[in-house]
């Protein structure tokens, strides 16, 4: 029984604090120990570029194909082609936040 989220470029968080708080981002690049840079795609999510300490996210299991420091263009490619909203809406733990 071993973890099955680790914190990685393409996965896909949760911020839970701050001022994004309840929005879905993407994680772009490791900047540190304690931090990650992530971005929403800002048209889709609402969240822009930026760097959030780890105690400000939730790890959740979807995970998008992109590469370290990708583009805004690129993410939000990236999202539509794996379908990542859908499957987000369609998840237990967006239902029990949205109720």
């Amino acid at each position: 029984m071993g973890f099955s989220r680790y914190v990685e470029v393409g996965r896909v968080v949760l911020i839970n604090h701050g001022p994004d708080a309840g929005k879905l981002a993407t994680v772009i690049d490791i900047v540190d120990q304690n931090k990650c840079l992530v971005d929403g795609p800002e048209e889709i999510t609402g969240v822009s570029r930026q760097v959030v300490s780890y105690k400000r996210i939730a790890l959740t299991d979807l995970k998008a194909n992109v590469q370290r420091n990708a583009r805004a263009k690129s993410l939000k490619a990236a999202w539509k082609e794996g379908g990542i909203l859908d499957k987000w809406e369609g998840s237990s733990w967006a239902k029990k936040l949205d109720a």
